[in-house]
């Protein structure tokens, strides 16, 4: 189990990461989620062991992770950790780069493993070439290769999507996943993207300022936020009083209804549709807010309907 206690941590004067504390248990996967400049990247940087903590303390099951003040070579052994620089070595190949710290004792093995990597981020058709030869997401896809390279007991990822194209992406995360959860890898995300957050990890932790403000799994997140920053990170969301309490709705929980249903309706006016593929955007004014929701056609700029929720 991997155990955060009370830390907190500032780069020089003001703090970045204020009295976090959170638990996860091996194998599960846990997603980091907030704003830029959050703290979320810092926060993977603590847990690997990159910087000294100015209070509380770190531990994976019995063993304390310990900053650069106890170790001459910062991190520790048992992670690995992806940063969003890949930092691969540019003119050595894609399996030279993956299985740089595999040992050379059994070399059939050792290629065999680079084989299986390169096949888990659909990399395999790349074995020989260069890495200065790759595109920014090819390289992204090389890097998560390298760190599992030797099986670490914790994985710490940031923002390991970022550069690779939507297509490739649902497809690489979906293996990945799977091979962790197979392989009983704990893993922790720092990610912006909601579909890493809702259909990949076990637990999501909300970042804001520096402080963890709400942890949960991601369908109770989802489906009960208890605000509005906290909503807004799955997506658009519309902020509405009902009945004296404010509810945050996501655009597909609302519906166009007939007129004559007035007494359950609220009637807005259409400003823009923005089509999404297999459904419209509308944003539409609601008195003076701004109000979204998913509709099967194009609206008309102007047009008056009335929706509900459903």
């Amino acid at each position: 189990m991997l155990q955060i206690q009370s830390i907190s941590f500032a780069y020089q004067k003001e703090k970045t990461i204020f009295n976090a504390s959170f638990s996860l248990n091996k194998g599960n996967s846990l997603a980091i989620i907030g704003e830029s400049g959050c703290g979320k990247s810092t926060l993977l940087k603590l847990i690997y062991g990159l910087y000294d903590l100015n209070e509380g303390q770190i531990f994976w099951n019995q063993t304390e992770v310990l900053g650069p003040k106890y170790h001459l070579i910062p991190g520790m052994d048992f992670m690995k950790y992806l940063a969003q620089d890949f930092d691969l070595m540019p003119y050595i190949t894609v399996a030279e780069n993956v299985g740089k710290y595999l040992s050379n004792i059994d070399s059939e093995k050792k290629w065999n493993r680079v084989k299986e990597l390169l096949e888990i981020v659909e990399m395999e058709d790349f074995f020989d070439v260069k890495a200065k030869n790759l595109s920014g997401g090819q390289m992204q896809r090389v890097a998560i290769a390298r760190v599992l390279a030797l099986e670490p007991e914790v994985l710490l990822l940031d923002e390991p999507f970022s550069h690779i194209d939507n297509f490739r992406k649902n497809s690489l995360r979906r293996k990945l996943f799977a091979y962790l959860k197979e392989k009983q890898i704990t893993c922790l995300v720092a990610t912006h993207d909601s579909t890493d957050v809702l259909s990949f990890t076990d637990e999501v932790l909300v970042m804001k300022n520096g402080e963890i403000i709400e942890t949960g799994t991601p369908k109770s997140l989802y489906e009960n936020p208890n605000s509005k920053y906290i909503a807004s990170l799955f997506g658009d969301v519309n902020e509405i009083n009902i009945e004296g309490k404010v509810k945050y709705i996501f655009p597909h929980q609302i519906e166009i209804v007939l007129p004559q249903a007035q007494e359950i309706a609220m009637k807005v006016e259409v400003l823009n549709s923005y089509f999404r593929g297999n459904h419209y955007l509308i944003e539409a004014k609601l008195d003076n807010e701004i109000l979204f929701f998913e509709h099967d056609s194009e609206i008309l700029s102007a047009t008056q309907v009335h929706i509900k929720i459903k």
